[in-house]
């Protein structure tokens, strides 16, 4: 499907068509100039003419006509009118939402039932994204169009920059997340718990990490914030719905822990330095995370301490005053005894982990971040990581601990940064509570098709992989991703993506060694019929800009998550891959499984054997009990059949995580009815034969 068929079946009738890009007047400026433009010949240094020779002919072949004409300067005032068209309207609705949630807010105040204009505020908040995107691509393929067509007066890299300068592609309207949050945090009204203080500040919770589209980033928030409020921390200037957060992870020269980190070997820890909000850090939260095996009844924990950014070179240098810090937390009574125990016993075991294993600042993480969080409540925390990259912290020096992160005002090489193309969001649920279950709304944005779960995603593991391809021996297996394989090429980490038949490949890659974990696959057509596929019927989802799908197209795909991309000949669709949980214990339960049915089979059959040992051979005729044995014998030989292929197919599905279920409704269903048939037949026989003979 061409973009202009597109851009017009996704107008929004309430905005209008004359409020949307015109994209069709734009593109028959392109066609008017490509036309006019005269053909180059290959004397395009010659800077003589001739007066008396006629002009040259344009790229139709035929001569120049005299007269009007269509000129570039025609094209880019257009083109800025367009612009300053959008961000008017823009701006304009905007302003709307802004007075409508004043009245929203006049309604809490009033003690009113204010919901569904709130719920209206925020489909009209996503109905303007949407409006904003397809404008926005517009802007991008006219561009890329001109740029096709007039090669010799390029102009997309100039006016992207303008794009991107103007208000309503920066996005900065967050204010009316913020205050439609603070609205349905009143409509709950959320219950602030007091503040705690924890020394060690150990976490038990589990984490589910997802990718998130950028498209479907706003509609996430509103998702979440229905149900939990923007966590605004007290430190950040303004009302923002999110703040900058800079993480700083140590390893040494062989990168022992981020091989330890991806192997998952119990006990491999990360050991970070995180500080919030822009500027020179002033608290640094120094925090070590410790993997265990869920499996095994363990869960991993992150624990952490507080210190002054000016305390950093001195845990650098293992000359952390721990014993003096301790004493001052008693004294000001900052921390009680046994709490002051357990930092100082952290703090020790972090002085000693650095120092024994030579730790340095390895890759910086930096993100801006978004909670959402009843304060000081963790039964349920959410974080979603937008405009996120990773940065290289290796080729300085480190002045014995003064400098552990790169000088801000630096430019950067490509080398030594990649950012990331998608958002992350992790969804945090405490444990040792109650119920270890997540609520109802947390499913349904789970199965809602807005994210995608990436088991065991880690920034610091992406970080180490792409940045120091030189140094890593294993990658992780979402690394070669098509939806982010361009990022990694162009900070020069190719080499972790290549098939044999790349040059300067290391092997076969992660598209051929997990094709089932992978979320798009290394070629989009070639993977939509890919093993793992998550196979569902498409509802085409206006607000998600997809109801330009024909129909038939719908059908065929039967995908649950869209990554759309548009050019002028035609729209394509590719799924993702649905990656399911895998744990040790769930290949023993199949085993478990197996020798159950197995188990089962033996008693049927040893059963049989005996009927069929002591039936008395008196009567020439076969006696009912022998039928019956004789029943019983092909029903056990069905039970072992059914056990061993069962096992096979599910210790199948196991190793290639394929999505899905993984239990079989109809086998056990046909066998026991089977089963109760026979012995159904068997009850009727022996109470007819206990009937005949007291009549008689």
């Amino acid at each position: 499907m061409k973009f202009g068929e597109y851009l017009i079946e996704n107008i929004a009738p309430e905005y209008g068509e004359e409020n949307y890009v015109n994209y069709r007047d734009l593109k028959d400026l392109i066609r008017a100039l490509s036309m006019q433009q005269t053909i180059s010949t290959p004397l395009e240094s010659n800077r003589q003419i001739s007066l008396s020779a006629p002009p040259p002919t344009d790229n139709r072949g035929q001569p120049m006509q005299q007269g009007e004409k269509v000129t570039p300067e025609v094209f880019y005032s257009a083109l800025d009118k367009e612009m300053a068209k959008v961000e008017a309207f823009t701006l304009e609705e905007v302003t709307k939402l802004r007075k409508q949630l004043s009245a929203v807010e006049k309604g809490l105040k009033r003690e009113e039932d204010v919901e569904d204009e709130a719920g209206k505020v925020g489909e009209s908040y996503l109905h303007l994204e949407k409006y904003v995107n397809l404008n926005y691509m517009g802007f991008h393929k006219i561009l890329k169009t001109h740029d096709r067509h007039l090669p010799s007066n390029p102009c997309k890299a100039f006016y992207l920059k303008r794009l991107h300068d103007q208000a309503w592609v920066r996005g900065d309207y967050s204010d009316v997340m913020v205050r439609l949050s603070e609205a349905f945090s009143q409509m709950r009204d959320d219950v602030i718990v007091e503040e705690k203080a924890d020394a060690a500040g150990s976490f038990l919770r589990s984490t589910s990490k997802y990718w998130v589209k950028t498209e479907d980033v706003t509609r996430v928030k509103m998702a979440v914030l229905k149900h939990l409020p923007v966590f605004l921390q007290k430190a950040m200037d303004g009302e923002s719905d999110s703040q900058l957060t800079n993480s700083v992870y140590f390893d040494n020269d062989q990168l022992e822990l981020y091989h330890g980190r991806l192997d998952k070997t119990p006990g491999a820890i990360a050991l970070r330095l995180r500080w919030y909000g822009t500027g020179t850090p002033k608290l640094v939260f120094v925090e070590r995370k410790t993997h265990r095996d869920s499996w095994t009844g363990d869960v991993s924990v992150k624990e952490r301490i507080m210190i002054d950014e000016s305390e950093v070179k001195h845990l650098l240098r293992g000359t952390y005053p721990i014993q003096e810090i301790k004493r001052k937390m008693i004294e000001n009574k900052k921390f009680t005894p046994e709490q002051a125990d357990d930092w100082e016993t952290l703090a020790t075991e972090l002085l000693q982990v650095i120092q024994s294993k030579q730790l340095v600042p390895t890759v910086r993480t930096q993100c801006t971040r978004t909670a959402f969080q009843i304060p000081f409540d963790a039964t349920v925390r959410v974080s979603l990581d937008t405009n996120l990259c990773m940065i290289s912290e290796r080729g300085y020096d480190l002045k014995d601990g003064e400098q552990w992160h790169r000088d801000p005002n630096k430019i950067l090489l490509n080398t030594e940064i990649t950012r990331f193309p998608h958002a992350v969001l992790e969804i945090k649920l405490e444990l040792g509570g109650e119920s270890n279950e997540a609520p109802d709304w947390v499913k349904e944005l789970q199965n809602s098709g807005l994210i995608y779960e990436v088991h065991k995603y880690s920034k610091f593991i992406h970080g180490c992989s792409v940045l120091l391809p030189d140094y890593v021996q294993s990658v992780p297996y979402w690394i070669d991703d098509a939806s982010i394989r361009d990022t990694i090429i162009a900070s020069g980490a190719g080499k972790i993506l290549a098939d044999p038949e790349d040059a300067g490949g290391r092997g076969p890659g992660a598209n051929r060694l997990y094709p089932h974990l992978l979320p798009f696959g290394a070629v989009a057509e070639n993977k939509l019929d890919a093993v793992g596929r998550v196979a569902g019927q498409i509802t085409p989802y206006q607000n998600r800009g997809l109801d330009g799908m024909n129909e038939e197209k719908n059908e065929e795909l039967c995908c649950t998550w869209f990554c759309p991309n548009l050019n002028d000949q035609e729209l394509t669709v590719v799924a993702p891959t649905s990656v399911q949980k895998v744990e040790p214990k769930i290949f023993f339960a199949n085993e478990r499984t197996y020798l159950h049915w197995l188990h089962s089979a033996a008693t049927l059959s040893t059963i049989a054997a005996g009927i069929l040992a002591f039936s008395s051979d008196a009567e020439p005729s076969m006696q009912w009990v022998e039928w019956y044995a004789m029943a019983l014998l092909p029903l056990s030989l069905g039970f072992c059949y059914y056990a061993m292929r069962t096992y096979i197919w599910r210790s199948n599905r196991i190793k290639t995580r394929v999505p899905g279920r993984w239990d079989d409704p109809r086998g056990p269903v046909l066998l026991g009815g089977a089963l109760i048939i026979i012995l159904i037949v068997n009850l009727c026989v022996k109470v007819h034969e206990i009937v005949d003979y007291y009549r008689f």
